[in-house]
């Protein structure tokens, strides 16, 4: 499905943009614990976006692969982002976020592993 693409393929392209901020332009402004955290944000939303880019191709064949990508998709805006803010500014209080989208991600890959299991 296109949108999954488009979602993919823009959540790859911020990924690398902030990745190589993150290297070139955060290495000396932020403690290295929160460097680490930025950085766990990045990895998880490139691997993410990737698995957009699946769902966007399997869509239209393997049932449930839609809700797969919207739990992905929440799962970055969750869980990479409130990483990206806690590395950013040091409040804490955004670290509630980041279990709930680790929730979206472990859902998306059920959805798919179910979506999987129904093809015949």
């Amino acid at each position: 499905m296109r949108t999954w693409g488009i979602i993919g393929a823009l959540g790859l392209l911020l990924g690398v943009a902030l990745g190589a901020f993150g290297a070139h332009g955060l290495r000396r402004s932020i403690p290295p614990d929160r460097l680490n955290v930025f950085e766990v944000g990045v990895r998880y939303q490139l691997v993410h976006a990737l698995a957009l880019l699946v769902v966007a191709v399997l869509a239209e064949r393997v049932p449930l692969a839609g809700y797969a990508g919207l739990c992905y998709t929440l799962g970055i805006a969750l869980f990479s982002f409130s990483l990206y803010a806690l590395a950013l500014t040091g409040a804490r209080w955004l670290a509630v976020l980041t279990p709930l989208g680790g929730v979206c991600f472990l859902a998306g890959h059920f959805l798919l592993l179910i979506g999987f299991l129904r093809l015949r």
